[in-house]
């Protein structure tokens, strides 16, 4: 059996999130320790408490769900579970992937991603960007509707989470202007996302010029594990490759459905969504619903029971 990580990105995230596991194990409020430290303020204690809003912020919301990722890997490795064949992340979830695959150290990563989430937010005005879901339209459709919508403005489909789910991205008017055009061509639901930064979409090259500036100091290793990238939907193993990959995906789609059935097609017969939730596991099981592929969700230490011992001898060290 060969089995992939995949690791959630921001929209994942609760106020409370991970507490079981943290109640199981200290390995979780020591990861979030070190995050806290890099960060300057408890990031834990944001978890946990919040405000909500404040937890949501972008720039609070993208180191926490690193530290998410990176904490409930460390349960899973503490508790004897094994190294998966591949890692993927969804978005911010790339890095999550990128560190417990060896390539970026956890402190630089944390650092790193407070950095782009400030870099995507100063990108835009506050309140002049706007993301919305498309449920139950075909992708070229879609895409026909933000065309015809734009105007002089821009609007992007930008994540591309599998069949008939699309998120659209880019100024607030073009994208209300999207939702009106797909609920004519007969989407089923378009609704727009609580976030104000048109992550993915063109509106964030200039905070990819930014990070890209920012990882050319930054020292990257080749993947201890094989890293697939939902950008391209292509395994890459070459630290430049991967430096170039992480500065481009912010204005680049996501295009989950086409990475997940890459990593299938790798013979991958288990996903486990490493992280707060399960939102990665719902789309997975949309994307591939064949009765014989595992769609496993690590999000509280009975799940991890549970994946420890449907993986036992099935992962390799």
């Amino acid at each position: 059996m060969r089995v992939a990580f995949v690791f959630p990105g921001q929209g994942s995230q609760s106020v409370g999130m991970l507490a079981k596991l943290a109640a199981a194990s200290g390995v979780v409020r020591d990861t979030f320790a070190e995050a806290s430290a890099t960060l300057g303020y408890d990031l834990w204690k944001l978890a946990q408490e919040g405000p909500a809003p404040e937890l949501n912020r972008t720039e609070c919301t993208q180191p926490a769900m690193l530290a998410a990722g990176v904490a409930t890997w460390r349960f899973w490795r503490e508790a004897g579970g094994c190294a998966p064949d591949i890692v993927c992340g969804h978005s911010l979830g790339e890095f999550s992937a990128l560190v417990c695959a060896g390539t970026l150290e956890f402190s630089t990563a944390i650092d790193l991603v407070a950095f782009r989430a400030r870099a995507m937010q100063e990108a835009v005005p506050l309140g002049s960007g706007a993301m919305a879901a498309i449920l139950g339209l075909e992708d070229a459709a879609v895409l026909a509707a933000c065309r015809e919508a734009a105007g002089d403005g821009i609007v992007d489909a930008v994540n591309f989470n599998g069949p008939g789910q699309v998120v659209i991205a880019g100024d607030r008017e073009a994208v209300q202007r999207a939702i009106q055009a797909v609920t004519a061509r007969g989407a089923k639901r378009a609704l727009l996302l609580p976030v104000s930064v048109p992550s993915h979409s063109r509106l964030m090259e200039p905070a990819a010029r930014r990070l890209a500036e920012r990882l050319a100091g930054i020292e990257l290793r080749a993947p201890g594990i094989a890293y697939l990238s939902p950008v391209d939907a292509a395994l890459h193993s070459e630290p430049e490759d991967i430096r170039a990959l992480l500065a481009g995906q912010l204005a680049r789609p996501v295009r989950w459905g086409d990475a997940v059935q890459a990593m299938l097609a790798t013979g991958v017969q288990a996903l486990i969504e490493c992280g707060p939730g399960k939102v990665l596991t719902g789309l997975n099981r949309r994307i591939e619903r064949r009765a014989n592929l595992a769609c496993l969700a690590l999000e509280d230490p009975a799940a991890i029971q549970a994946a420890l011992a449907a993986s036992t001898g099935a992962l390799h060290a």
